[in-house]
């Protein structure tokens, strides 16, 4: 279907905005009358731009307080609507919204504004213009979509339809279920934004905190279901009021709007062949079909001084395999943990997360579904002897490489040298405590946490749970976890604080990353870290007296935590200990231990780690407390 997007969710000028939207593969533009009138450039230079750029202008919004009015306001509306007419023409423009009065309504009479509605469509009708009407959530006398439709109906005119906005149905708890009445042909035009639950009033709601399909709770599939099947097949378009967005780079911003389009048909596409849910006429983008990740297979570490990492993974048992045949990187592992540090390019680069490996069933598949979903390839020479890895760029630079999930050890192992086959799986149960990599956490710059969202769950098809806020000693850390239905692999993303951002100092310092190993007996590892060398995070005995009182554990099992520095954490389905090293550069390392059924991160142990962290860290600049949050 075709897509467009309203310029008002895009920072910049209005020739920015249509280069960006334009960049980002979109069809058409909605244009907001305010970037309009404080443009330079003339209708008929907007015009020509944009057609030079192959989009449309698809809407001229918004069209404020004209019905429900007095009629000597009435008149004053008509002489504003026929300047608008006007316009529109100039600029090429064929539908213009109409939002429910708000401001200057005073006759809650529908008669009436059947009447004046009326007489708009008659006077829209010269100027060959259709007025999409769209019910406000807070509209004064109309603040419902079928109240909206109630009025069109009556006033019985081919120029006078609706505006379907998900934000004014959703937000309000209407069920969209009665839009299947409407005619399609009389559904003008159709909005979509998502929004997460807040509380506060639905006019703030709705003007700072909407967010692209995929990056809400709104049943958004559902939704565009039922707009479907009324056969609807004018433009699916983005209208996103967000203060974030319009701080952020207008091309990236398109380019997460256009991938949220892109996830949202494929969903809708889903939804409406399931069971009974009907067909629709219109074409839908269906993404490539892809299984769940069955794994972590590698993580990727970038520095420019290696030094202090490897001995954290030395200390932890990790082996080290020595350097790649044909690249500047070294690889460790231990069980099925492997982690790669990479000295490519790495000038000025304090330890890093710099890339992620999943294992999937078939990586050309999810490499194109990724692709179709607004990933940029990432382009990695191979020599003939060695295992083509395929990758995506993530949003935040991190590479996310789908490798093709195997029995046993990756053939990518053996370009290492020292690495023979048969010395792949002849690791000790000793040397292998750790068995594999839990989850990963990539802290996010607060303005580009939603985009994370939706580009790791709709490219890895990851479930998104409930975000958490963590506190720390310089605020709340936002961490939300994205994981397959298994576990196998568990992604964890934390929102970078702007002021921890702006007291960086070092070119990597706003971003710190968080590893975590798997073992069966954390104790052990904790044991043979301690004999290597390891400088534990510090663990206050306040936390162990606490602990001693949420949960009656023995002395014994009490003395051994303290005298490791493990944390302990309990709930109905199990039990979860672990230990955080020191962080080195932007990087620190979790072992876990996970007994029975625990499914969660140890959320009430994370406050004490960000406050050792912080202390630990020597007072410098409190890089530690954007690091991702254990939930």
């Amino acid at each position: 279907m075709k897509k467009s997007i309203a310029t008002v969710c895009l920072s910049g000028t209005i020739t920015e905005k249509l280069r960006a939207a334009a960049a980002a593969g979109f069809d058409g533009v909605e244009l907001f009358e305010p970037d309009l009138v404080v443009a330079p450039e003339s209708p008929a230079e907007i015009r020509d731009l944009a057609a030079s750029l192959g989009l449309s202008l698809d809407l001229y919004q918004p069209f404020r307080d004209f019905e429900a009015v007095t009629p000597p306001l009435l008149a004053a509306n008509l002489r504003r609507a026929e300047a608008k007419f006007t316009l529109m023409n100039e600029l090429g423009i064929g539908t213009m919204l109409l939002c429910s009065n708000v401001a200057t309504a005073t006759v809650n009479d529908d008669e009436v504004m059947v009447t004046q509605l009326r007489t708009l469509a008659e006077l829209a009708a010269r100027f060959s213009v259709r007025v999409a009407y769209e019910a406000l959530a807070w509209g004064t006398f109309v603040s419902g979509y079928e109240h909206a439709w109630r009025l069109v109906q009556a006033v019985d005119h081919p120029n006078l339809g609706v505006c379907l906005d998900s934000f004014h149905i959703l937000s309000r708890g209407h069920d969209p279920a009665g839009i299947e009445k409407i005619p399609g042909e009389k559904i003008f035009f159709i909005q979509l934004a998502d929004a997460l639950p807040v509380t506060m009033d639905v006019l703030s709601w709705s003007r700072h905190h909407r967010v692209f399909p995929g990056e809400g709770r709104f049943a958004l599939d559902a939704f565009l279901a039922q707009v479907l099947r009324t056969g609807y097949a004018g433009p699916l378009s983005l209208e996103i009021f967000n203060d974030v967005f319009r701080q952020v780079e207008s091309i990236r911003t398109a380019v997460d709007a256009m991938r949220s389009l892109t996830w949202l048909e494929d969903q809708t596409a889903t939804y409406l062949a399931r069971g009974n849910a009907g067909a629709s006429h219109a074409p839908l983008a269906i993404l490539p079909r892809v299984a769940d990740p069955t794994g972590i297979n590698f993580v990727e570490i970038k520095a420019e001084d290696p030094r202090e990492i490897e001995r954290l993974l030395y200390q932890l048992g990790f082996t080290g395999h020595g350097p790649h045949r044909s690249k500047r990187v070294r690889l460790w592992s231990q069980g099925a943990a492997r982690v790669i540090v990479n000295l490519q390019q790495a000038e000025s680069w304090q330890p890093t997360v710099s890339a992620i490996g999943c294992d999937v069933p078939d990586p050309e598949v999810a490499v194109a579904r990724a692709v179709q979903l607004s990933a940029a390839p990432v382009p990695r020479g191979n020599r003939a002897d060695e295992e083509e890895l395929l990758a995506v760029r993530a949003p935040d630079d991190t590479e996310v490489f789908l490798c093709r999930a195997t029995e046993g050890t990756p053939r990518w192992m053996l370009e290492f040298h020292g690495v023979a086959e048969r010395e792949l799986d002849t690791q000790t149960p000793e040397a292998s405590l750790v068995t594999r990599i839990d989850h990963i956490n990539l802290a996010q710059p607060w303005q580009h946490f939603d985009e994370a969202v939706l580009f790791y769950s709709s490219t890895l098809s990851l479930t998104p749970e409930d975000s958490l806020d963590v506190a720390g000693p310089v605020g709340l850390v936002r961490s939300q976890v994205l994981r397959t239905t298994d576990g196998a692999v568990r992604l964890a993303l934390n929102v970078v604080p702007p002021l921890t951002e702006q007291n960086s100092t070092t070119v990597h310092a706003a971003h710190p990353q968080h590893v975590a190993f798997a073992t069966d007996d954390v104790v052990a590892v904790a044991r043979r870290a301690a004999t290597r060398g390891l400088a534990f995070l510090p663990v206050p005995a306040n936390y162990y007296a606490d602990i001693r009182a949420r949960f009656d554990l023995p002395d014994g099992v009490i003395a051994t935590l303290a005298e490791l520095n493990l944390l302990y954490d309990r709930d109905a389905d199990g039990e979860y200990l672990h230990f955080y090293t020191p962080t080195a550069g932007n990087v620190f390392f979790e072992v876990v231990e996970r007994r029975a059924l625990y499914e969660g991160y140890g959320a009430p142990n994370a406050p004490v780690r960000l406050a050792a962290q912080y202390t630990a860290n020597e007072r410098r600049t409190p890089i530690s407390q954007g690091a991702p949050a254990s939930r």
